[in-house]
């Protein structure tokens, strides 16, 4: 499904609606170039799951654990080198957490991700507009995506 967010408004509230109905063992990756909103998205994410604290950009961290009405982890794979950093990470010990799992430039860990899950793709469509296609690869994907684009 192919979604225009025509203001950092809209792509707040594909975040919120995601972050209401993201649930343990949901996965949404998130792709696109710098700057096209990815952190900005899970923020808004982080805020609909009712996270306490506002989420930050783990980038030299890797991921970010947060609590509220569940575990969310956030995960940017920006700076990975290659399939080795993704299992010194503990990426499938990751994905085994009772947790929900938020990761950006998730393209870096393609042949690890989950079967089922909720791909986000956005990229730039004016100044603070953003195209986002959603893709589903499952019935939690298909959740979510319902989700993130009922009116």
């Amino acid at each position: 499904m192919n979604l225009l967010l025509k203001s950092p408004a809209a792509t707040r509230k594909l975040g919120l609606e995601l972050g209401k109905a993201i649930e343990p063992g949901d996965f949404i990756g998130l792709t696109g170039d710098l700057g096209t909103g990815k952190t900005f998205l899970v923020k808004a994410i982080a805020e609909g799951a009712n996270v306490p604290e506002p989420a930050t950009s783990p980038t030299f961290a890797l991921v970010n654990v947060y609590g509220g009405r569940l575990r969310l982890q956030h995960l940017d794979l920006y700076r990975l080198t290659g399939p080795a950093e993704l299992f010194a990470l503990g990426f499938d010990d990751l994905l085994a957490e009772d947790a929900a799992t938020v990761c950006e430039w998730a393209d870096r860990a393609a042949e690890a991700l989950p079967e089922d899950r909720l791909d986000i793709a956005l990229e730039h469509a004016g100044a603070t507009s953003r195209k986002a296609r959603l893709t589903a690869t499952g019935p939690r994907g298909e959740r979510l995506l319902r989700a993130g684009t009922s009116p």
